[in-house]
């Protein structure tokens, strides 16, 4: 009888808890300054997650910028799992970061996956005054004049130089990496003729593009984008497992409970899924993906080992 009426006590007490979840508002830390594509994921999230949650749950955007992400998710890898804690970032605090500079957290072992929301490739683009017009007239240009074309990145490490490197190693040439701080200065030395080329975020590059002041050669993604229907992806451009997209996750400190994971899983899918949601994100050019948190581990765990074997076999440095 004691045994039972234990048994019964944890149960009523496990449900109390759930049932008093969230009781403060849910903070959805952003690694990077606002105004980026991570930021703007975030609070499109704050404001539809609260939305289809309902039961006035509050959530609050923090900015923890700096050191390539890495404060904003050690600092939600330290945070109590509760689930009113988390996480939205970009690939690189999950599995490029760590490869590069100190880290505060295991990107693999303190970070409970949710989802990745969605994900957005790269396009090479050229200046409009280009001599280049296909990435075969680039890979023979680089063939020709090793190390004399100019690939402009917003840093060392970033989604769009670790492209350019991977395009050089599958393609056998090298080029000249030229790192800025952020994609605003890449965009106006790209546009003054100042470098020749860059691997972009599509939704970037995109108003650039559809203006005529930007050549787009190719996309890092595995089939073509409905943005650039046009515009062939570098596998139908002969460049062989280059596929790259830049991705935008959701994650908590391990071990929340299993119930609050669930019910943020599901906010997230239906905010993103919004009718009013869905077709801006896809307008931008990022793909909606959703993933389960077990496929999300798995993926993170894969582009952790990839990114890692290129960093150091090229031999790249953090800024």
């Amino acid at each position: 009888m004691k045994k039972q009426l234990l048994t019964l006590l944890l149960a009523a007490s496990t449900s109390f808890g759930a049932l008093a979840w969230p009781d403060k508002p849910i903070t959805l830390v952003v690694p990077f300054p606002p105004g980026g594509s991570t930021d703007q994921i975030a609070r499109i999230l704050s404001t539809k997650m609260a939305e289809k949650m309902g039961g006035g749950v509050t959530f609050v955007v923090d900015n923890k910028a700096g050191a390539t992400g890495t404060i904003g998710a050690g600092f939600v890898a330290r945070a109590p799992a509760d689930g009113h804690t988390l996480l939205v970032a970009s690939l690189g605090p999950f599995v490029i970061a760590p490869h590069l500079v100190k880290v505060s957290y295991d990107a693999l072992k303190d970070l409970e996956p949710i989802t990745i929301a969605v994900q957005a490739p790269n396009v090479l683009v050229v200046p409009a005054a280009s001599e280049r017009k296909s990435v075969a007239e680039v890979i023979t240009y680089l063939k020709a004049n090793p190390d004399k074309m100019s690939f402009a990145s917003s840093g060392n490490g970033s989604s769009d130089h670790l492209t350019a490197e991977l395009f050089w190693q599958q393609t056998g040439t090298t080029g000249v990496h030229i790192p800025y701080k952020g994609g605003g200065p890449v965009m106006t030395d790209l546009l003054g003729n100042q470098v020749e080329s860059s691997f972009m975020n599509i939704n970037t590059a995109m108003p650039q593009i559809k203006s005529g002041k930007l050549r787009a050669l190719a996309i890092t993604s595995a089939k073509r984008s409905p943005l650039l229907p046009d515009v062939p992806t570098l596998e139908e451009s002969g460049v062989k497992d280059a596929n790259v997209n830049s991705w935008q996750a959701i994650a908590a400190p391990k071990g929340i409970p299993a119930d609050v994971k669930k019910r943020l899983f599901d906010a997230i899918v239906a905010s993103i899924k919004d009718p009013t949601v869905a077709p801006k994100l896809q307008e931008l050019g990022f793909e909606l993906v959703l993933n389960t948190p077990e496929q999300f581990a798995a993926f993170q765990a894969l582009e952790y080992t990839r990114w890692q074997k290129l960093i150091t076999s090229r031999n790249i440095k953090a800024d």
